[in-house]
This record gives C-alpha cells, sequence and structure tokens, in this order.
C-alpha cells in the first residue's frame, strides 16, 4: 500500500502542501475551516504524521529527557506525571532514564539522551542530605532544569519546595489553635529537608514568644518502626505534647501507631487530653484511608512539575534567558487529624 504524504492529504483537502504543513506545525494564520479541513482530510487519508522526520529536517527536536532518581518517592512519581502530562499537552515526549548511581550510570543516561536526540534534560533530585548537584548534571552541556526537595547551592534553573514556609504555616496553625507544645518527629540529622522545616517551625514559635527545644524535634531513620518508637518515647517523657508535626509519610504512621501504644488517641480535640494533632507535609492517600482524616500543608507536586515544564520550554526558546528559580508554596488542607 502506498505511503500517504502530505501532497496526498493537500489534494484531499484542496489546499497547498505549505498549508498543510503549517497545519501540521501549528504555525501560521491559518483559518479554523482550512485547518479542520486538513485533518478531515488526514483522517480520510490515515495520514500520520513523523514528527522524528519532521524534526530531524528542522534540526528540532520535540523530546526532553526526564531524569528520576527515586522511584519510591511520592513526591517525585507526582511530579514526574505532571511533568509528562504538561509536555505532552505542549506536543513534547519525555524519555525516561533512572540511572541507580551519580557516576558512570549517570553519564551513560545523558550520553542515551545525546544520542537520541533530546533537547532538553530535566533533573529530579532525590539526595535530600546533598548541598550542590552531582557534577555530571553540573557539566550538563543540554538545557537543564532541576526539580528539588532542597535548596541547592547551584546557580542553576531550579524549581523548589518552600520548606520553611510549609513548617511555619503548619505550625502557626497548630499555635493559633491553642497548642503550645509541638513536636516534630522524624527525618535524618542531615536531612536538609528537615532542617529547612524547623527552621520555618523556630520562626512560627518566636511569633508567639516561643522557642524551638530541640528534645521535642527527635530524628530519626525512615522507617515506620523508628518513627513509632520515637514517638513512644517522646510522649511517655513529655506527656504535655498536644501536636505532632510529621516529616514524611513513614513518620504519619508510625506516629499513629507510637500514640495508641501511649494509651492516647489522635485528633484536634484540645479538651480532650488525651488526644494528639498530626500534621504532615504532603497528600498521603493510603493516610488519608484511615480515620482520622489526615491535615498536611501540600507539597504543590502538581504545580512543581508544571513549572518545570513550561521552563525547560522556554529555556528553549529563550537560550539567554538567565537562571530562573522558582520557589513553590504550599497550602494547608485542613481534615480531622489537626
Amino acid at each position: 500500500m502506498k505511503r500517504v504524504s502530505i501532497v496526498d492529504v493537500a489534494r484531499e483537502a484542496g489546499v497547498s502542501v505549505s498549508t498543510v504543513s503549517l497545519v501540521l506545525r501549528q504555525k501560521g494564520k491559518i483559518s479554523a475551516a482550512t485547518i479542520a479541513r486538513v485533518h478531515e482530510a488526514m483522517n480520510a487519508l490515515g495520514y500520520v504524521h513523523n514528527v522524528a522526520a519532521a524534526n530531524l529536517r528542522a534540526n528540532t527536536s520535540n523530546l526532553i529527557g526526564l531524569i528520576v532518581r527515586d522511584f519510591s518517592d511520592s513526591f517525585a512519581i507526582k511530579v514526574m506525571a505532571s511533568i509528562v502530562q504538561e509536555l505532552e499537552r505542549q506536543q513534547y515526549m519525555v524519555f525516561l532514564g533512572q540511572p541507580q548511581d551519580e557516576d558512570d550510570a549517570l553519564e551513560r543516561c545523558l550520553l542515551s539522551f545525546k544520542q537520541q536526540g533530546v533537547a532538553g534534560v530535566i533533573y529530579l533530585a532525590s539526595d535530600v542530605t546533598a548541598s550542590s548537584l552531582p557534577e555530571k548534571i553540573r557539566r550538563c552541556p543540554l538545557p537543564l532544569v532541576v526539580v528539588s526537595q532542597s535548596l541547592q547551592e547551584d546557580a542553576c534553573d531550579v524549581v523548589l519546595r518552600d520548606n520553611r514556609q510549609a513548617a511555619n504555616l503548619a505550625t502557626r496553625y497548630l499555635l493559633e489553635r491553642g497548642h503550645r507544645h509541638i513536636a516534630y518527629i522524624g527525618g535524618a540529622e542531615n536531612d536538609r529537608v528537615r532542617w529547612q522545616r524547623l527552621q520555618g517551625v523556630g520562626s512560627a514559635l518566636a511569633q508567639y514568644g516561643m522557642v524551638l527545644r530541640e528534645a521535642l524535634m527527635p530524628a530519626c531513620a525512615e522507617s515506620t518502626q523508628a518513627a513509632s518508637q520515637i514517638t513512644r518515647q517522646l510522649l511517655e517523657s513529655n506527656n504535655t505534647i498536644t501536636a505532632l508535626l510529621c516529616h514524611s509519610s513513614n513518620a504519619v504512621i508510625g506516629g499513629i501507631t507510637g500514640i495508641y501504644q501511649v494509651g492516647r488517641t489522635p485528633g484536634k480535640d484540645l479538651f480532650l487530653t488525651q488526644q494528639v494533632a498530626l500534621l504532615g507535609f504532603e497528600d498521603m492517600l493510603h493516610v488519608n484511608l484511615t480515620s482520622p482524616s489526615f491535615t498536611y500543608v501540600s507539597s504543590a507536586s502538581e504545580e512543581t512539575g508544571r513549572q518545570a515544564a513550561g521552563l525547560i520550554l522556554r529555556k528553549l526558546s529563550e537560550p539567554a534567558l538567565p537562571p530562573q528559580r522558582i520557589i513553590l508554596s504550599g497550602q494547608l488542607v485542613i481534615r480531622e487529624s489537626a
């Protein structure tokens, strides 16, 4: 069977070949009626536009490389989904890489991107203990946008979560509801997200003439068992605590277990002294299936993905654009746990 070309589409639609080309590239001032006629002709003839060939001829690419290091991280997965949706809406496709290390595997990933002709790269940073990007990413020759959960010190195009703002917002909400003994559980000692959130907690407490008590801010391993144990120890030694800020989903689940182990219950009613309010920093569906439903400050994952996709496309169209630093704030979602 003869392959259908744009010449056939033009003949069928009764327009010029250049008009069909403009419709396919979404360029020029073409009337809606003409666009509809060209699409009808394409459908009637079964024409499939070869985007790769068109990009090769025009020396352009509609491929964006996306590097995701940690598929167990719910924030990264939500951001990835948002990036893909936004890029597809803009008629770009994603070439996904998951290097297992920051050295040879990352270098091979970037080389593969270059060989596939990607136009730019989005890197979802996963190391919350690092203050700078991997060397291979810093030297990336392609247009690059970084998505990070913690502040990076590199002068690059980056989309960030405002961890200080999120923790400040969460703490102020608890303080406004009358809580005066607030603890923070979870996160390793060298976790930069934890460190930034504690700064937010401290600034909120200072607004109320209070100081951050390190004894109420214990670090622990990233597991439900560790969070449960630290919560139990904390509540047994400080029975005046009425609210817990939870670093992660493991901290939430472990915190709930620890609360029950000391004979108290999750909840927000200060008049019931056995209740302990719980508040976290991202929406966790598996937690919200329990009772009480979980109060949290949103991670802005969908907006993060949209901003990252928009920024890489802007860099492609404006190569001289100076480095952009986009910092996104979270919104408080009030439910039953706080």
